[in-house]
């Protein structure tokens, strides 16, 4: 199977292996969508579609083999400038929601 290809505005970390693909649909921040990997309790891979790249990438690599109760624990509640959320934020929700509550 060829791997996806993406375009410039979306940040990558790609790993081909995983338990499960999880997609979100972000609300008030720049990022429309993350895209993760869980396996067993551990973040694999974390993908921001759109946003700020750097700190996107930069979130995604320090993240990767996080257990996803301790990110959540990480992450949620940070927020983005005046927002009263952040991709952090809309990351935890998403795990909060996806993984955590199944």
């Amino acid at each position: 199977m060829d791997k996806p290809t993406y375009n410039v505005i979306e940040i990558i970390l790609y790993l081909e292996r995983g338990d499960e693909m999880y997609t979100y649909k972000t609300s008030g921040v720049c990022a429309k969508q993350i895209e993760f990997n869980v396996e067993d309790t551990k973040l694999i891979s974390v993908k921001f579609i759109g946003g700020c790249p750097g700190n996107a990438l930069g979130l995604s690599k320090l993240i990767e083999g996080m257990d996803v109760a301790e990110a959540v624990k990480k992450l949620k509640g940070v927020a983005c400038g005046e927002k009263n959320t952040s991709c952090p934020d809309q990351l935890a929700k998403a795990l909060e929601e996806l993984v955590l509550k199944k």
